[in-house]
């Protein structure tokens, strides 16, 4: 199992390199204006100028047009794009050659009817809770047992009231292809807390060498 990590909501330069610096696979840009975690495009292309190659940067978008994610994802340099808000199949297919993930708000079974017709189009699914009224961000988990019937459609990326004290959890119990957190591991919005980032990370990294520890120890002797 490997599990990657999304840290959303970054806002500045010694909060993303401090998560770097931590383990993280993937940052998210939130670039909807209603988000406390807004970040202007500038400040985030110098954020985005000072990752390593291997970190993914991930712009998070709310029913914003094509041309706009377009502009906004040259300008900054996006890895892919995280569709936070009302778009169709169309909207996502449009988008392909930035990877687009799309969000999905769950809070009953009925929430994933609409996943099947967006499988194959988009490069993954982000869960997340549906609040009324909101689009993310609101730092309250959902019932993870709908995640599983989720999978069939395609990656799974699980977010919504993850912290470092249930991400482990969580994890077991989904065996998602990723974790999204941004409030779990906040001091205030759009400012990181380093030990909750530190912990949040670590504790699915040393999940997962167990893990890796009892695949061994299981393995038959030659």
């Amino acid at each position: 199992m490997n599990t990657r990590i999304k840290i959303c909501g970054i806002t500045n330069r010694e909060d993303a390199l401090m998560c770097v610096d931590c383990g993280v696979d993937a940052l998210g840009f939130v670039f909807y204006e209603d988000s406390p975690r807004f970040v202007r495009p500038d400040v985030a292309a110098d954020i985005v100028s000072e990752l390593p190659p291997f970190v993914t940067a991930v712009g998070v978008f709310v029913n914003e047009s094509r041309n706009n994610i377009v502009d906004v994802a040259c300008r900054v340099g996006l890895d892919s794009v995280q569709l936070h808000g009302d778009e169709g199949v169309g909207g996502c297919e449009a988008l392909s050659s930035l990877k687009p993930i799309k969000a999905i708000r769950i809070k009953e079974p009925e929430d994933l009817e609409g996943m099947e017709g967006y499988r194959g189009v988009v490069a993954a699914f982000v869960l997340d809770t549906r609040v009324e009224g909101a689009y993310g961000g609101t730092g309250r988990s959902f019932d993870w047992r709908l995640a599983l019937p989720a999978r069939q459609h395609g990656r799974v990326i699980l977010s919504g009231g993850l912290t470092p004290e249930n991400v482990v959890e969580a994890i077991r119990m989904v065996e998602p292809y990723g974790v999204d957190v941004s409030t779990g591991v906040e001091r205030e919005p759009g400012r990181k807390d380093p030990i909750r980032v530190r912990a949040f990370i670590g504790n699915i990294k040393r999940y997962e060498a167990t893990l890796l520890t009892e695949d061994k120890e299981g393995e038959p002797q030659r």
